[in-house]
């Protein structure tokens, strides 16, 4: 039996767990690239710590302290720092691994296509559920992101990020249960269904999903921008 206050602690010692055990294995060589990793976790976390913070004090979510160590950092506990750095961590893993074992790019053909699917998803239902703050704000932010993929960078590798976020979704989904209710008897995170669709796969809120997808997108941007730019100052 755990005890209560160790839960989202625990969740995210097991979320990078492999990942870090695996980071040094010499095929991959995932922590080689450690200033894009960081540079990446830094900048996409501080944008979302933001939007935590915010919506803590709207009152959109919560946590339950009694998963908690009790620590605090303005509104947020230290899980919750902790979960922006283990969820990407684990995430650009994930999708570096695919990338070395996976050769050919199986969703390079369809990405621009299921780019303008979730775009059109995003911004219909990010206006049809407004003003509901967390479905509005979280499906207008990816809309942003896959509006300037779609239209302007065409970034030749998002073939490589959807099968990544897809793959992602199997161990998020299980975290996030965890996080929302399905392992405990009450959430840790409690979400206001005031503020979102009410629609859960489970305990999970349908929005968390779109949260990974522009969360994830954030983080590979400014990971795949930072390891060009550390290639480039390299051979320099």
């Amino acid at each position: 039996m755990i005890p209560d206050q160790y839960h989202y602690i625990l969740i995210n010692l097991l979320t990078i767990a492999y990942p870090l055990a695996q980071s040094y294995e010499p095929r991959i060589r995932f922590l080689s690239n450690w200033r894009a990793i960081f540079t990446a976790t830094a900048i996409a976390g501080g944008v979302f710590l933001a939007w935590d913070e915010l919506f803590t004090a709207l009152e959109v979510w919560g946590f339950n302290e009694r998963y908690l160590l009790g620590i605090y950092i303005g509104r947020l506990p230290i899980e919750e720092f902790n979960f922006f750095l283990t969820v990407p961590f684990a995430c650009l893993f994930i999708y570096e691994v695919l990338n070395h074992f996976v050769k050919k790019d199986l969703l390079g053909k369809y990405h621009q296509s299921i780019t303008f699917f979730l775009l059109l998803c995003t911004l219909f239902l990010g206006t049809y559920f407004s003003p509901k703050l967390y479905t509005t704000v979280n499906f207008y932010f990816a809309a942003i992101l896959l509006s300037l993929q779609f239209f302007f960078f065409k970034f030749p590798w998002m073939g490589r990020f959807y099968l990544g976020f897809f793959v992602s979704l199997i161990p998020f989904i299980i975290m996030n249960g965890w996080l929302t209710g399905m392992f405990t008897e009450e959430p840790i995170v409690w979400y206001n269904d005031m503020q979102n669709m009410g629609l859960r796969l489970g305990t999970i809120p349908a929005e968390d999903l779109i949260y990974l997808l522009g969360y994830l997108l954030l983080v590979t941007i400014i990971y795949e921008s930072a390891k060009r730019k550390n290639l480039t100052s390299d051979l320099d």
